[in-house]
């Protein structure tokens, strides 16, 4: 497991290998462009080469982009559904320049909408987004169930992929924190094991691309997105222990996407814990 965290790549894309590196961090997250505009960042080619160099030359061996936030797929808006796309594909362009490993997607909502139709068009404007480009992997990231978002449970992550016509490009991306907002009780081997399982038998293991490591302020089932730092939320050390150290996960890169210890985002000292606490996973087999 290539355990890291999200980045900024203020600055120059370079400066996010900088910056993962000095978190001690194996696997690092980006935003290609602003997180919360639709302006794409044009990449200069220059810009580009050199986060490929400074990759090469450090400790980090894989980087991911998480597609930006106002990104809807599966909107009953039309000029939304078409912003989204551009913006999507823009990202898995960049994604495949840069050669990240993937590009990460909250799937879109419903909002008040038929969850069934919402799924159909997230799943049309995905397929879509994968034809205008390639090479990069898209993942699908779970969610807490908050509202109309879609991705709460392996089922609807598995009717997305389906929607999308069953594209070999198209894998998860699982956030611990919400699978356990969602229901999903990770604390222990019996229910990490019977999560595996259900992937298996309704995605497929070889579907499994990414890692969202966070703890979770909320209880489990509560629906609810709220990060804690890792070891401090509902998921506790123990449970830490159990998600790191699940045998599926093993080649996968792990991204932390927690508060801090001054909200200022992950610190190389909550890296260098969840290495530990891998390790110690591991120990007990």
């Amino acid at each position: 497991m290539l355990i890291g965290a999200h980045v900024s790549p203020t600055g120059g894309l370079p400066k996010a290998i900088e910056r993962g590196e000095a978190l001690g961090a194996r696997a690092i997250q980006i935003f290609n462009q602003s997180p919360r505009q639709w302006r794409p960042t044009a990449h200069s080619e220059e810009n580009i080469a050199a986060f490929r160099e400074a990759m090469d030359g450090s400790h980090v061996d894989a980087v991911l982009i998480h597609a930006v936030y106002l990104l809807n797929c599966a909107s009953e808006d039309p000029d939304i559904r078409a912003k989204s796309l551009t913006s999507l594909i823009h990202s898995l362009r960049v994604g495949q320049q840069i050669g990240a490993r993937s590009v990460v997607l909250h799937p879109g909502s419903a909002k008040a909408g038929d969850v069934g139709k919402a799924i159909a068009r997230a799943g049309a404007a995905i397929a879509e987004a994968l034809k205008e480009s390639e090479g990069c992997q898209l993942h699908l990231e779970n969610t807490a169930g908050t509202g109309g978002t879609l991705g709460r449970s392996i089922e609807e992550l598995a009717s997305l992929i389906d929607a999308a016509g069953g594209e070999g490009r198209l894998g998860l991306c699982l956030d611990s924190c919400h699978l356990l907002a969602s229901g999903y009780d990770i604390r222990t081997r019996t229910g990490m094991d019977d999560l595996i399982e259900e992937i298996s038998e309704k995605i497929g293991l070889e579907r499994l691309g990414s890692l969202h490591f966070n703890d979770s302020q909320t209880p489990l089932g509560s629906n609810r997105d709220r990060h804690a730092n890792a070891g401090e939320g509902e998921l506790g050390k123990e449970g830490c222990m159990v998600f790191l150290s699940t045998p599926a996960f093993e080649d996968l890169a792990c991204v932390l996407e927690t508060p801090g210890t001054e909200r200022a985002g992950p610190t190389r000292a909550e890296v260098a814990l969840l290495m530990k606490l891998r390790e110690k996973g591991l120990a007990r087999g």
